[in-house]
């Protein structure tokens, strides 16, 4: 796919989504996980999803927290049912030794089974997967500085097989894939002991 067809596809997602929203978690009650979300993992451990206030969140002041360890948290909204669209979101890699990763998911069918794409502070770069059965493979990757502490934007578009993963505003992946064709849910993901903080989660698509 050319530069040319990938803006395409960007802008005709942007300008013709059926429908989506925003969700920055300002009206959620503290200490919990967002309500209509299904905060979870895959795999084991135990993933610990909830809303906090932070004072460098970009729309003031709560923020979506994950600060388990599990194999790859997971927390998707249960009531979005996206085939083609996008889906983005601002996040902030805070601490750990293992991972320091934030991600987006689409095309959610359970915990198990999914696209992602995520960015990582400890590896500095961007990775596009598919997950299934619970089993993650990358099917393309870029090196791009991921500063902990700072807050980044990840968002991917997607029409049928085609997929656009744009960070920080730069367009790093165009890639391929059919591991999954229907509609599905979107959410946000990390990997192991991250902690990681979310805000300004959104989508639009059909």
């Amino acid at each position: 796919m050319n530069n040319l067809n990938a803006l395409i596809i960007i802008a005709s997602l942007t300008t013709a989504a059926a429908f989506g929203g925003t969700d920055n978690f300002d009206g959620t009650k503290l200490g919990e996980a967002p309500a209509g979300w299904t905060a979870i993992q895959t795999g084991e451990g135990a993933a610990k999803w909830t809303v906090v206030q932070d004072d460098s969140a970009p729309s003031k002041r709560n923020v979506l927290k994950q600060s388990g360890v599990a194999k790859y948290p997971v927390c998707f909204k249960n009531d979005t049912a996206l085939k083609d669209g996008f889906v983005a979101v601002k996040f902030k890699p805070v601490d750990r030794k293992e991972d320091q990763a934030g991600g987006v998911i689409w095309r959610v069918i359970d915990a198990d089974n999914y696209y992602v794409a995520r960015a990582n502070a400890l590896e500095d770069n961007v990775t596009i997967y598919h997950t299934i059965k619970g089993r993650r493979v990358a099917f393309q990757n870029v090196d791009r500085k991921v500063t902990s502490g700072e807050w980044h934007v990840l968002r991917v578009d997607f029409v049928g097989n085609r997929f656009v993963v744009t960070f920080d505003g730069e367009k790093v992946i165009e890639a391929t894939d059919e591991s999954f064709t229907e509609a599905g849910k979107v959410g946000v993901w990390t990997k192991a002991d991250s902690v990681t903080l979310f805000d300004d989660f959104s989508w639009g698509g059909k």
